[in-house]
């Protein structure tokens, strides 16, 4: 509510502040006579200017405006402990400048102490239709002649190379090409008719 001044008397209560504050980039000043006013005054005039300062330390707008609008609402409540009102603005900025990084510190121990999500674990479905597909090759694999199964084991399963391939089959590097290429195209074959 704001304060008026009683018809005929020339003081005013001593609970009530009269403050210089400052309006706008102009240098006008005008009297507010209590925290409501000064506070009005000094939103009207510079939230945006502190959303875009919070904005640009805290990297998101939402979280700007709560931190302005909670430094506005600590000013307002401090305004009668304010030593020198026509600092008002000084100390907003530094009030959105400290709360801004309170932010940050909460978000760094956020992230700090957030549980760590599982790793990607195949689902029961994704296990079931791997175990369906490794019997099918296992299956495959059993009607294949015997040269070219055991080029496809030792190639696919044992990660071997051609030259150790033909090393440990006695057989020659083509012939174990050979092997290898044929094998796949009748497990190919196969599978795909299943």
């Amino acid at each position: 509510m704001p304060f008026r001044k009683p018809d005929g008397e020339g003081t005013r209560p001593t609970d009530v502040t009269e403050t210089l504050v400052a309006r706008g980039t102009t240098g006008a000043v005008a009297v507010a006579w209590d925290a409501d006013q000064a506070v009005t005054a000094l939103y009207s005039a510079h939230y945006r200017s502190l959303v875009r300062l919070s904005a640009l330390l805290v990297r998101d707008l939402a979280t700007a405006e709560e931190v302005v609008q909670d430094a506005f609402v600590a000013m307002h409540g401090a305004w009668r402990r304010l030593r020198d009102p026509e600092k008002a603005l000084s100390y907003l900025r530094q009030s959105v400048v400290n709360r801004s990084r309170s932010v940050l510190r909460h978000r760094a121990v956020v992230e700090k102490y957030a549980p760590k999500g599982l790793p990607d674990a195949p689902s029961a479905e994704n296990g079931a239709i791997v175990e369906l597909e490794r019997t099918a090759v296992v299956k495959a694999l059993g009607g294949l002649p015997t040269r070219q199964r055991e080029a496809l084991v030792l190639r696919y399963y044992g990660d071997l190379s051609e030259a150790e391939i033909a090393n440990t089959m006695g057989i020659s590097r083509g012939a174990v090409k050979s092997h290898t290429a044929r094998g796949m195209a009748a497990l190919r074959s196969v599978l795909e008719k299943l």
